[in-house]
């Protein structure tokens, strides 16, 4: 499969998972595996190694050789983010980031101003900023002129497992920014949803619930590896257009031969 490209690094997975919510340590661990993934989501208010919070889910989470993705999850401002961000930089030793800035409790909506703020400030401070964002066309090229190079525009709401509710706007957003890298963040509950977001022509999902709250986290995450593959391939393969009408699949141009022979 060819491969993600984010900030100058290749990834050979279009899978990122979370690290929250699995029933045990050892069982995230294994789920991370069967996924394939090669990025994995953790947050500095539940990982901290520099006080030994969570020492075990951390030396779990190194244990996987993942590439490390922050987040600011929780924050509700500019200013709180980006002391996050610097927090997360120092103790995990990268400045690759998931901006996280909500601003509706209810819907776990991201909050447009703030992110946008943040972005900028990040940004500058040198971060590679991967701003979880609504698929809304204007936000998203705020954020880009914000200098952002990778946007993960939501396909629902965070842990409903709904899909992708907005399809229309979705499409709209591959369709006017070809060329930026787009990853699907939330919403989604099913191998189906990660299936249809790469057929779509997104360039990855993150997951996080719908492995860990899955009946068997392991098997979950293996059905998603190959979901994410299978759109992929799809996608590359050319997927035939659809039509209101039926159209024959077999030719029906001239006699049946049975007709021809009696004649």
């Amino acid at each position: 499969m060819d491969k993600l490209s984010l900030y100058g690094e290749t990834f050979a997975s279009r899978l990122l998972i979370g690290s929250a919510l699995y029933p045990s340590p050892a069982i995230m661990l294994e789920a991370v595996r069967a996924s394939g993934a090669e990025i994995i989501t953790l947050s500095l208010r539940r990982q901290n190694p520099a006080h030994q919070d969570g020492k075990v889910i951390w030396d779990y989470i190194r244990s996987s050789g993942c590439k490390l993705l922050p987040n600011t999850a929780g924050c509700k401002s500019a200013k709180e983010a980006v002391t996050l961000a610097e927090m997360s930089r120092e103790i995990f030793q990268t400045d690759w980031l998931k901006l996280e800035v909500i601003g509706d409790d209810y819907s776990l909506q991201p909050d447009p101003y703030g992110l946008v703020d943040a972005a900028k400030e990040l940004n500058k401070r040198g971060f590679k900023v991967l701003p979880y964002c609504t698929e809304d066309l204007v936000l998203c090229r705020r954020l880009l002129d914000a200098g952002c190079e990778a946007l993960m525009p939501w396909g629902a709401p965070i842990g409903t497992g709904q899909g992708l509710l907005n399809k229309y706007n979705l499409r709209m957003l591959r369709e006017r920014l070809p060329d930026t890298p787009m990853i699907i963040d939330a919403g989604l509950g099913a191998p189906s949803h990660a299936a249809e977001a790469m057929e779509m022509g997104f360039d990855a999902v993150l997951l996080n619930t719908a492995v860990a709250k899955a009946h068997d986290p392991v098997g979950m995450g293996g059905a998603f590896k190959l979901a994410v593959e299978a759109g992929r391939a799809g996608y590359n393969a050319g997927l035939m257009l659809t039509r209101q009408t039926a159209s024959p699949s077999t030719p029906t141009i001239g006699m049946p031969f049975w007709r021809r022979q009696s004649q």
